[in-house]
């Protein structure tokens, strides 16, 4: 049958398998189709579209990358692959990608907003400037519903600066019809979208100061149920987080300090090593550990803004040497192993660990999937669920190591902490099951709370 269509009809094919949400039908239908017309600048555009909105990186890319060299004039092809490289985390490239879609068009509002984001990662000067170009009478995205009945309506609260917790894994939009608004631009003026529930997806209390007191504002015009209160969130800052976590039980939490740079460079003498990283920043960027007042002018010479935070070291090495990071979700007050990350380097994240290297340390990890209380212990366990009560949250995650005592040294808890599928390489099929019992249990949340279909009018300004 598909033989039989022509160009058009084969293209329309594909758009109304996307837009029932047969995303893999569609994707072949899209590829099909890419064979007999590979220049199908809105074929490639859609396929790229589909495959980043399904967390397939690397196919998006391909595709962006093609319809950027046919259509080098492009601004939405420009745009689409910068926002492609910046979910790859190549910020540089995104850059010269968003500056070209800029090029050819000063007012694209898109490429404003990607240029701020990407600035803001890289701790580059001139992000407010684009936020606002970008974001200025643009606070309101309402997502495609692609359900066969009709779903409850969200309305998500985001910050333009980011530090959101990752929701793209979590939100289905065969079930749900989701209002985006980014908090600190919206016109207080305007009345609310229908939403059955809000979603307060603020996680970053250090960087989005004004969009969580935004978003407190716009809860005030609605009666519908609440998802990560911006009043909880606005109490899990690094500084404050440490102060009031040092005081459950089984709990090691560092002194954490903020600080300008001359107070810390011409201040009282410190212990060292030291952690100095600037708010706002994650997965090891413009985090720096020093090791003697010497080094400390060199070292926090690179880090973004004039507020650092000072952090005590803690030690998290093991008997081998290794230092250990575990990760841990919180989902409507129960726990879930996410991942544990092993590192020869201090700074630990998953993705530049040892993982990938030892089948020993993927094994370790398997036992902490697969048992976090035998794993863990008695203290640490019950630490973990003193945390979860003290932060409120419905969805939260904590970074954290084991002191030899077995009481939880605590890295950072909030809302901000990524889900990152494992790979497709079979290696990581073991920890496939914790990964989809954290979005299991998200969609589970989302369902309770949003069980009532009929929406929720706002209330007037």
């Amino acid at each position: 049958m598909r033989d039989r269509m022509n160009a058009g009809d084969a293209l329309e094919h594909a758009r109304l398998l996307a837009r029932r949400g047969d995303d893999s039908a569609a994707r072949a239908a899209y590829l099909e189709f890419l064979r007999r017309d590979p220049s199908s600048f809105a074929a490639l555009n859609e396929l790229g579209n589909l495959a980043l909105q399904g967390g397939y990186r690397s196919a998006a890319l391909s595709a962006f990358r093609e319809a950027a060299r046919l259509y080098p004039a492009n601004k939405i092809a420009r745009a689409n692959l910068a926002n492609a490289l910046r979910e790859d985390r190549d910020f540089p490239e995104a850059r010269l990608q968003y500056q070209a879609a800029l090029d050819l068009d000063p007012e694209f509002a898109e490429a404003h907003q990607g240029m701020a984001s990407v600035l803001g990662e890289l701790g580059l000067p001139g992000a407010d400037y684009h936020r606002d170009k970008g974001f200025t009478g643009h606070a309101l995205l309402t997502k495609p519903y692609r359900g066969a009945a009709a779903g409850a309506s969200l309305l998500m609260l985001v910050s333009a600066r980011g530090g959101n917790f990752p929701v793209r894994l979590f939100f289905d939009d065969r079930r749900y019809t989701t209002h985006v608004i980014y908090a600190e631009y919206w016109d207080a003026t305007l009345p609310l979208p229908p939403h059955a529930l809000i979603v307060n997806a603020v996680g970053d209390a250090d960087l989005c100061t004004r969009a969580l007191e935004r978003a407190e504002e716009l809860l005030g015009r609605s009666s519908s149920p609440v998802i990560n209160h911006p009043a909880r969130i606005r109490a899990t800052g690094r500084a404050a987080n440490a102060r009031r976590l040092a005081g459950v039980p089984g709990v090691i939490a560092p002194a954490v300090e903020t600080i300008t740079r001359a107070a810390l460079l011409g201040g009282a003498p410190r212990q060292f090593p030291l952690l100095i990283r600037s708010p706002g920043f994650h997965t090891g960027r413009h985090f720096v550990r020093v090791d003697a007042p010497g080094a400390l002018a060199t070292a926090i010479a690179a880090l973004a803004g004039d507020e650092l935070l000072a952090i005590e070291y803690l030690d998290s090495r093991g008997a081998d040497g290794l230092a250990r990071k575990y990760r841990v979700m919180f989902v409507d007050g129960t726990l879930y192993p996410l991942h544990l990350a092993i590192s020869s380097d201090w700074k630990v994240h998953y993705f530049t660990a040892d993982m990938a290297r030892s089948a020993a340390l993927r094994e370790e990890e398997r036992r902490f999937l697969d048992d976090m209380p035998a794993v863990l212990g008695t203290r640490a366990m019950g630490a973990l669920t003193g945390i979860c009560a003290v932060l409120g949250l419905e969805y939260a995650g904590i970074d954290f190591a084991l002191a030899p005592d077995g009481s939880l040294l605590l890295f950072e808890a909030n809302a901000a902490m990524m889900v990152v599928p494992p790979g497709s390489e079979p290696m990581w099929d073991y920890r496939r099951p914790a990964t989809e019992a954290v979005i299991q249990a998200c969609a589970r949340l989302l369902a309770r709370h949003a069980a009532a279909p009929q929406p929720s009018p706002s209330r007037p300004p």
